[in-house]
C-alpha cells in the first residue's frame, strides 16, 4: 500500500516533515527533519528509549560539492510491505519481510542537485540508503566522504575490532565506546601490512549493549559498487561517523547517476537473542539474480588444509630459494617430502569422505606457485590450471567421481587480482571440464593493482564480478580474505560462504582465539552472512605434532562439535585430519549426522562475549540439532524442548566431562543418550571454554 503523509507543514516554500514513522509493531520510532540550515537529520527510539539522537546525513563530492545542507523537501512518500519469501538455502526455509517505508526526495536550493533518502523500519531495526536519481546537475561524480552519523544515546559497552582496510582477522576487544583505541586492539599476528586510518576507527558489524540492557548492532546491507563502511568513533560525544575505505588517491567511490548506496543498518532489541534472529539485512538485499538455482547445493566437506597449518604437510611441492618460479621446470625440482596435495593423499581423503557421507574434499596446494606465493610483490605467481608433478588431476577427478565425492579446488590469488581476472576464463574452463561445482578463493596479501584495498570499491566490484561469472558457469564460491558479507547471498546464492574474520586456523600458529571469540562472532561477523570458520578440531593441543609447540585450540572438543550448529555456514568444513576423527569415532558421529541446511532456527539463549545456545531443524527431516558454547567461564543451562514436534526423539548429548577445561583438559568429553519429547527439559553443563552438542533424531 502506498500513501502520502497528511501531517506536513509548508513553511517558507519548504516542506517540513513532522510526523514520526513507526515499525509495524510500534516499538521503533523514526523521526526525520530539516534544521534551520537545511541539513537533514534523523533520530531513532525503541520503546521510548533513545537509540540514535539527532544525527546528520549527507556527502562531500569532488570539487568540494557539499551535499549536507541547504536542502528542501520536494516530496514525501510512505509505503509498507508484508510478504514471505523462500530461501534457496539458509538458517530458515522462509523469511517474513514486513516493514514501513519512508522515502524523502530532496533538492539543494543553491544547486538544484537531487537526493533521495529511503528509510525502512522493521520490527527488529532500521535500514536507510541514499539514491542519486538521474539529473542534469549531477551525472558523473566522485564521493570524497560520506557524512552519515549515528549519534548514540549512551556510552555503551562495545565489542569491536580495528578498522583495517585489508583484514578482519582480529580478536575482539570489549570496552566502552569512550575507551575505544584501535592501536591497543591490534593483537593480530602480522601476516599482512595493516591499513588502519587511526586509533578511533572500528569495523562493522559493531555490536553494543547499553546500561539499560538494550542491544544495538550497526552494519550495512547490499554492498555493491561502493567501498565498505567503517565507523570513526567520537569518544567524547559518542557519535559514530561513517568512514569509507579509500583508494590510493583518497577517493572513496567513482559513480554515475542513477545510483543507490548500500543500506546502513541498525538492529535493535531488548533481547540479545533477537539480534541473532534478525533477518533485516537479508530483507534489504534484492532477490536472487540467478533464476535456476537447482545446481546450488549446501555441502559438508573435509580438506587437505589443517595438515599444512600444523606443519604435517606443506602447500608447496619444493623448497626453493632465489629461483624465479616462472622460469622453473617443475618436473626437475626435488620434492620437499611434505607436499600435502598429492594424488595418493587426495585419494585417501576421498575415501574418507565417501565412507562417512561427506559431499566434497577441498584441495589446497594442488597448483604450482606456492614456493614463492607471498611477500615478494609479484603479479604472476599462480595460473590456476597447472598441477604439481605429484598431483594427477585426471586420476584424482576420475577417482572422486567414482566415489560420488565432489572436489573443491582452491584459487589462492596471493592478492594479485589482475592476474586472477586475466586468467579467470581458463581457470573456470578447467573447473567445468571436470564438472566441479565449487571453488575456494583466497586474497592473502596486498592487493595488486597497487593502492587498492580489500574493502575498497574496486575490490568490491571484483568480488561481484567473480560471483556473476561463477553463476553463469554454475559454480559456487567460498571466499577467504574478502570483504565482510552484507547479505548478498540472497542476491547471489552461489556465494555459499566467506571467511572475512579471524577463523579457527589462527589457533594453529599464533596466540589463537580466546574462548570468548566464538561467543562474539555470531553478534558481529555472522550478522552479515555465513562464515567458513572451519570447526571440528579434535586434537586440541598441537604439541601432538611437534613437542616444542605451545599452540592449541582454545576450546574443548565438545565445543568444537557445538560450533557446527552455532557458527552457521551452508558450506561447513570438518577441519581436522581424518586420522584424528577415527581416533574418536563416537564424538565424530555428531559431525557425520549434523546437516548444513536448515528449516527452522531457534535462538534459545545468548549474550555477547558470554554464551550462545541455538537449536536448528534439518531442512530435509524433522531432526533437530543444538549447539551451546561458553566463554572462559563454566555454565549450566536448562533447555526446554518445546520447539520439537509431537512424538519422541532420541537425544544424543555430546558433553564436556566434569574434568574438562579448555586449557587443562580440553579433550575430555562424555556422551549420553535418552528418549525425549517436546515436554522435556535437558540440563547441560559447559566447562570453561566448553560447549555441548545435541542431536535430536525423530523416532
Amino acid at each position: 500500500m502506498r500513501y502520502y503523509l497528511s501531517l506536513i507543514i509548508f513553511f517558507s516554500f519548504k516542506i517540513i516533515f513532522s510526523q514520526p514513522v513507526y515499525s509495524p509493531d510500534k516499538n521503533l520510532e523514526l523521526s526525520f527533519n530539516l534544521n534551520d540550515k537545511g541539513q537533514f537529520v534523523y533520530w531513532l527510539k525503541y520503546k521510548s528509549h533513545a537509540i540514535i539522537n539527532e544525527s546528520k546525513l549527507g556527502f562531500i563530492l569532488d570539487d568540494n560539492i557539499d551535499l549536507s545542507s541547504n536542502f528542501k523537501i520536494d516530496n514525501i512518500r510512505l509505503d509498507s510491505k508484508d510478504e514471505k519469501w523462500a530461501t534457496v538455502w539458509g538458517e530458515v526455509d522462509s523469511i517474513i519481510n514486513k516493514y514501513n517505508e519512508l522515502q524523502i526526495s530532496l533538492s539543494q536550493i543553491s544547486s538544484d542537485k537531487k537526493l533521495i533518502i529511503t528509510f525502512r523500519i522493521f520490527n527488529d531495526g532500521l535500514g536507510f540508503k541514499y539514491e542519486f536519481p538521474n539529473q542534469d546537475k549531477l551525472k558523473y561524480f566522485i564521493v570524497k566522504d560520506e557524512l552519515t552519523e549515528f549519534a548514540l544515546a549512551g556510552n555503551h559497552k562495545a565489542f569491536w575490532i580495528p578498522g583495517d582496510y585489508d583484514s578482519q582477522e582480529y580478536t575482539y576487544t570489549t570496552s566502552r565506546l569512550s575507551e575505544i583505541n584501535s592501536s591497543k586492539g591490534m593483537n593480530y599476528d602480522d601476516i599482512i601490512v595493516k591499513s588502519i586510518p587511526g586509533d578511533n576507527y572500528v569495523q562493522t558489524p559493531l555490536m553494543m549493549k547499553s546500561d539499560e540492557g538494550l542491544y544495538i548492532n550497526i552494519h550495512e546491507a547490499a554492498l555493491l559498487d561502493y567501498p565498505a563502511m567503517y565507523l570513526q568513533v567520537d569518544r567524547k560525544n559518542l557519535v559514530l561517523k561513517t568512514h569509507l575505505c579509500p583508494d590510493v588517491f583518497g577517493n572513496k567511490a567513482y559513480l554515475q547517476t542513477p545510483f543507490s548506496t548500500p543500506w546502513r543498518t541498525i538492529i535493535v532489541s531488548d533481547k540479545a537473542e533477537n539480534i541473532l534472529a534478525s533477518k533485516l539485512i537479508l530483507n534489504l538485499n534484492e532477490p536472487s539474480k540467478i533464476k535456476d538455482v537447482s545446481w546450488i547445493k549446501p555441502k559438508k566437506y573435509i580438506g587437505i588444509w589443517w595438515g599444512m597449518h600444523v606443519g604435517k604437510y606443506s602447500w608447496n611441492y619444493a623448497d626453493i630459494d632465489n629461483i624465479k618460479i616462472e622460469e622453473t621446470d617443475w618436473q626437475k625440482l626435488i620434492p620437499n617430502g611434505k607436499h600435502g596435495a598429492t594424488t595418493e593423499n587426495t585419494k585417501r581423503y576421498i575415501d574418507f569422505a565417501a565412507k562417512y557421507g561427506f559431499d566434497a574434499v577441498l584441495i589446497e596446494g594442488w597448483n604450482v606457485g606456492w614456493e614463492d606465493w607471498f611477500g615478494h610483490w609479484k603479479e604472476n605467481v599462480f595460473d590456476f590450471v597447472t598441477p604439481y608433478p605429484d598431483f594427477d588431476l585426471n586420476e584424482v577427478s576420475n577417482y572422486a567421481k567414482s566415489k560420488s565425492v565432489e572436489l573443491i579446488m582452491h584459487h589462492e590469488t596471493s592478492a594479485s587480482v589482475t592476474n586472477y581476472e586475466r586468467r579467470l576464463d581458463e581457470a573456470f574452463d578447467l573447473i567445468k571440464k571436470y564438472n566441479y561445482n565449487s571453488i575456494k578463493t583466497g586474497y592473502v596479501g596486498r592487493i595488486i593493482p597497487r593502492g587498492e584495498h580489500h574493502d575498497g570499491q574496486w575490490m568490491v566490484n571484483h568480488y561481484t564480478r567473480i560471483l556473476e561469472k561463477a553463476a553463469k558457469e554454475k559454480i559456487c564460491i567460498n571466499s577467504h580474505e574478502s570483504v565482510r558479507p552484507t547479505g548478498l547471498h540472497r542476491t547471489y546464492p552461489n556465494w555459499l560462504a566467506a571467511e572475512a574474520s579471524r577463523g579457527n586456523e589462527f589457533n594453529a600458529w599464533s596466540e589463537g582465539n580466546p574462548p570468548e571469540h566464538e561467543t562474539i562472532l555470531p553478534f558481529t561477523r555472522l550478522i552479515g552472512g555465513p562464515m567458513d570458520y572451519t570447526p571440528g578440531i579434535f586434537q586440541i593441543k598441537l604439541n601432538y605434532y611437534d613437542p616444542q609447540s605451545i599452540f592449541q585450540v582454545h576450546t574443548t572438543l565438545a565445543k568444537q562439535l557445538a560450533l557446527f550448529v552455532v557458527m552457521y555456514s551452508p558450506m561447513q568444513m570438518a577441519a581436522d585430519l581424518p586420522e584424528n576423527y577415527e581416533r574418536f569415532p563416537d564424538a565424530f558421529q555428531f559431525i557425520v549426522d549434523v546437516p548444513v541446511d536448515w528449516k527452522k532456527t531457534e535462538i534459545l539463549k545468548a549474550e555477547p562475549a558470554d554464551y550462545v545456545v541455538i537449536a536448528r531443524e534439518d531442512r530435509d527431516s524433522q531432526n533437530w540439532f543444538v549447539g551451546a558454547i561458553t566463554d572462559e567461564n563454566s555454565r549450566e543451562f536448562e533447555i526446554a524442548l518445546d520447539f520439537l514436534d509431537n512424538g519422541n526423539y532420541e537425544a544424543t548429548l555430546y558433553l564436556d566431562a566434569e574434568d574438562a577445561h579448555w586449557e587443562l583438559n580440553p579433550m575430555s568429553y562424555r556422551i549420553e543418550k535418552k528418549i525425549v519429547s517436546k515436554n522435556d527439559r535437558l540440563k547441560i553443563y559447559l566447562a570453561e571454554g566448553g560447549g555441548c552438542a545435541i542431536s535430536l533424531i525423530k523416532k
